[in-house]
């Protein structure tokens, strides 16, 4: 089983989006489905559903600032059919490429304990073993990238996480990519330009 939308495993998340489903009835707050291709070459592995974004669409970096370049880039790349994701029912499709989280469900603070990434890698680790011989996963933040390296039982010691860094794990090649997060883009941590190589090198891979 690669999601189930009924997972209540981690009670300090299950308790949370209890308490903001009281706050916000109208928003999702459930675990967040993947979003895209089933049979993907191209993963990309964010952290967590954001409290206003995710957490209120049911989708992936739907609603909050950090799916705006990253959806820019999919379109750009010819990984999705519209330069933007507005809504879950609003007609948007990825091409070779599926969206997922390394926790499906919205931690307090954006930050989720190591016992709830834990929990969640099952569910990870499922999804990465559907992937087909010469895939491409991007890792979004140091998180992501720790979770991954976890789902395919290999040390984290030998897999450092690094900006465009490129990463041989098996049947598919990990390409770091610092997340592209509000406080990355406005610092400039993470700059477009930045962003738009790690796309790059995506997609000449997968075109290899």
């Amino acid at each position: 089983m690669i999601f189930d939308q009924d997972c209540r495993a981690c009670p300090r998340l299950a308790a949370f989006l209890d308490e903001v489903r009281e706050r916000h009835p109208d928003y999702y707050c459930r675990p967040v489905p993947p979003f895209g291709a089933p049979d993907a070459r191209f993963l990309i592995v964010g952290l967590a559903p954001g409290m206003h974004g995710a957490n209120r669409s049911g989708r992936p970096f739907t609603g909050d600032h950090a799916g705006i370049l990253l959806y820019r880039m999919l379109h750009k790349y010819g990984f999705g059919t519209r330069d933007r994701s507005e809504s879950a029912d609003d007609g948007l499709e990825l091409i070779d490429c599926r969206i997922t989280n390394a926790v499906k469900c919205l931690p307090p603070a954006n930050k989720p304990v190591g016992a709830e990434i834990g929990t969640c890698n099952a569910f990870l680790a499922n999804e990465l073993d559907t992937l087909r011989p010469g895939s491409v996963v991007m890792a979004l933040g140091g998180i992501a990238h720790r979770a991954i390296v976890r789902a395919t039982k290999r040390r984290r010691a030998d897999y450092r996480f690094g900006h465009g860094a490129l990463h041989e794990l098996g049947a598919f090649r990990l390409l770091d990519s610092y997340h592209c997060s509000r406080y990355n883009t406005n610092t400039g941590r993470l700059t477009e330009a930045m962003f738009d190589a790690v796309f790059a090198q995506a997609r000449a891979l997968l075109d290899k």
